[in-house]
């Protein structure tokens, strides 16, 4: 592996590893409010809807990238719809 390739790999790792701050975030204030749900629908759609080409490149880069933000986004939009007050109208209603 050249050096160019394996820093590739290894941004591709630590890239999506920055979703974390914002989990943890969105967890601590038990409210993900100032997340617009378009922004994250649209976003996690794109990531899920490239996964497939992803998989299936040559690039070693783009697969490990491709798995690891697939993963990581995922826990992003499941975290946000789970705290979103617009998302949780009828579980709090019924509380």
């Amino acid at each position: 592996m050249r050096i160019i390739q394996a820093i590739g790999m290894l941004s591709g790792i630590i890239m999506p590893l920055f979703n974390i701050p914002l989990i943890l975030r969105i967890v601590r204030r038990r409210s993900s409010g100032d997340i617009s749900l378009v922004w994250v629908i649209g976003v996690w759609s794109c990531v899920i809807a490239m996964l497939p080409s992803s998989l299936q490149s040559p690039d070693p880069v783009l697969v490990v990238f491709g798995i690891v933000n697939s993963l990581f986004f995922s826990a992003v939009f499941l975290t946000v719809l789970y705290f979103h007050p617009s998302a949780n109208k009828s579980t709090k209603a019924d509380s």
